[in-house]
């Protein structure tokens, strides 16, 4: 950057007073060096799908719920819970750093169990944080500044896409082990084991609690105790991420059993919590991390330090749909209508898996698909090669990833049929 230097003089009170001017040479903008980033991928897919005008086109990107209709879903006890908060007048005042306590007690009892020592003890440095992926990235800053070991994190292969940023803007190094099998579709469980037990010790492993983001495919719970047996020998230190607990199989219980396993197995975890998919809170950005310690004292300095991490971040965090997830929690009326709600949303999913399969067989398909029901969540990786998902989109104007993973929530009654019919098409 080239600058040329000006001079000049005024009096002040009869004292000469020399001023120099600083006169840019620039022609150009202060951010003209910028590149242009690539688009997200997820997003790209949807604003593609907008553009098409084929009235048969399906969205299977969107990492959203979808009722079967396939319009966004708002769940009525969440409407409920609103229409309360309206009429009690609530103020907007700012909340805590560390969140409401009415929501992360609540919500630490949904992730550990009401009879979990860790609650009864108050072993949990627990802060509300913007959704799962705040609760990731401020889990990731506690572990660059306070982990006592390793600053690498592993993840399995694959893991979310959005897991590798945060750990790399956190400033921390990123590892993998294996995970998903392409020729079955399925876990990679002897790979893992054997994966796991190479890894340095007072390293960090990040496991996924159930829904395995993006493949579907979860540890059957004795695979899960294998796991935990592997982990704890190899002196290894767990990061749950807990993005759908309820959306997966319809039980919250059911849901948190890998992560209540280790925490009764003696494990210290970290767990990020979201509220997003079981909730629909998408854009109310509700989530939580949690720090499981020895003791309350223990806890109470981990959450000290959590808070001083928030501050600069952000402050302190939305109330809004915290106040919503923590009534929804906590009447004793709303409780149980979001339960049923919850696996309302998980059953359709499940059943739109099953009636995918069997529109692949009447459309004679002799290809094993049984992978699509054994896999569980939102999510459902196919095995359709790259090619296959190129012709999916040019010649059906179904919109996918080019993984072959597909958003099962984008399933509906009145398109799966047309969808199998394609996936048939391009698989003969």
């Amino acid at each position: 950057m080239a600058f040329s230097r000006a001079v000049g003089q005024f009096s002040l009170k009869s004292n000469p007073v020399k001023i120099c001017f600083l006169a840019s040479s620039r022609s150009s903008s202060w951010w003209s060096q910028v590149e242009l980033g690539p688009p997200d991928a997820i997003l790209g897919i949807t604003e593609a799908f907008k553009k098409d005008t084929n009235p048969q086109k399906i969205n299977l990107g969107v990492g959203a719920y979808r009722d079967d209709s396939g319009k966004p879903y708002v769940l009525p006890s969440v409407r409920k819970a609103e229409e309360s908060m309206v009429a009690k007048k609530q103020d907007k005042e700012y909340g805590p750093i560390h969140g409401l306590p009415e929501f992360t007690g609540a919500a630490a009892k949904l992730a550990f169990g009401e009879d979990s020592e860790v609650i009864k003890n108050s072993l949990n440095a627990s802060a509300q944080a913007i959704s799962g992926t705040g609760a990731l990235r401020i889990g990731t800053a506690f572990l660059k500044n306070f982990f006592p070991g390793s600053k690498d994190v592993w993840l399995p292969t694959p893991s979310w896409g959005n897991h590798t940023p945060i750990l790399k803007h956190s400033g921390l190094g990123v590892k993998q082990y294996c995970y998903y099998d392409p020729q079955t579709c399925g876990f990679d469980f002897k790979g893992c084991i054997e994966d796991i037990a190479k890894i340095p010790e007072n390293s960090v492993v990040m496991l996924h609690a159930c829904a395995h983001n993006p493949t579907g495919v979860d540890p059957k719970e004795e695979e899960w105790k294998e796991l935990s047996e592997v982990i704890k020998k190899g002196k290894l230190f767990p990061y749950f991420d807990m993005a759908y607990q309820g959306f997966a199989s319809g039980d919250t219980d059911k849901d948190a059993w890998a992560l209540r396993y280790f925490i009764k197995e003696g494990h210290k975890v970290l767990v990020a919590q979201s509220f997003a998919k079981n909730m629909g809170l998408y854009g109310e950005r509700v989530g939580m991390i949690t720090a499981t310690c020895e003791s309350k004292e223990e806890a109470e300095r981990v959450l000290s330090q959590i808070k001083i991490l928030i501050r600069p971040l952000y402050s302190n965090p939305p109330i809004h749909g915290a106040r919503i997830a923590g009534a929804v929690l906590s009447d004793p009326e709303l409780r149980p209508q979001w339960e049923v709600e919850v696996k309302g949303m998980a059953d359709r999913i499940i059943s739109m898996r099953q009636k995918l399969v069997d529109n692949l067989k009447k459309e004679g398909s002799s290809h094993n698909w049984s992978h699509i029901t054994d896999q569980i969540g939102m999510f459902c990786f196919t095995g359709l090669k790259p090619d296959q998902v190129e012709r999916l989109t040019k010649e059906f104007s179904i919109y996918l990833t080019k993984d072959g993973r597909i958003s099962i929530a984008g399933v509906t009654s009145g398109n799966v049929a047309y969808l199998a019919q394609a996936m048939h098409e391009v698989t003969k």
